[in-house]
């Protein structure tokens, strides 16, 4: 046998039980650590599994807002054709009031024919001339207000009033 293990033999135990003991200990240093680092990556995890979360709200969050844009952009066109619609049509109103009102500004015509021999009849809210007759005068004797005859009758000449003129009156 050889001379070296015979003579250090006693010492060989004790390391090999030295040696044992460091690999436990280390062992159990690695198994903490190694259940830190597992609890560290469940935690993880938890986190990983929320920003999923947040990112499939946010997905479905842009895409309600592109619908909503696209639906505002229908909505929008189909306002602007109706106001372009409506448009056109109050122009045609207003052309028809224009033409109204310019009508009820001109001054009534007489209805009876001159030198026919037939008289002018008066309408509902007319008055024919008679000989004599002047604005103050027709005022008072239909009971209205000279400044009112006078404003609804706009291009009637009371200086020269003719008899068989029509001449419209205010209402009461």
């Amino acid at each position: 046998m050889d001379t070296i293990s015979r003579e250090n033999n006693s010492m060989l135990p004790v390391g090999g039980v030295i040696v044992g003991v460091i690999a436990l200990l280390l062992g159990g240093y690695a198994a903490i650590s190694l259940s830190k680092v597992n609890k560290t990556l469940a935690a993880h995890e938890e986190k990983i599994a929320k920003i999923d979360g947040i990112e499939a709200q946010v997905g479905a969050a842009a895409a309600a807002a592109e619908k909503a844009a696209k639906d505002g952009a229908g909505l929008q066109r189909s306002t602007q054709d109706a106001f372009n619609q409506v448009g056109g049509e109050l122009a045609n109103q207003r052309a028809a009031i224009t033409k109204l009102e310019e009508a009820a500004k001109k001054p009534v015509v007489v209805a009876g024919k001159k030198g026919s021999g037939e008289p002018a009849v008066a309408g509902p809210g007319e008055y024919v001339v008679k000989g004599g007759d002047s604005g103050a005068k027709i005022a008072r004797s239909q009971g209205v207000n000279l400044a009112d005859l006078v404003s609804v009758n706009p291009g009637v000449n009371w200086n020269k009033l003719k008899v068989g003129d029509k001449v419209k009156l205010p209402k009461k």
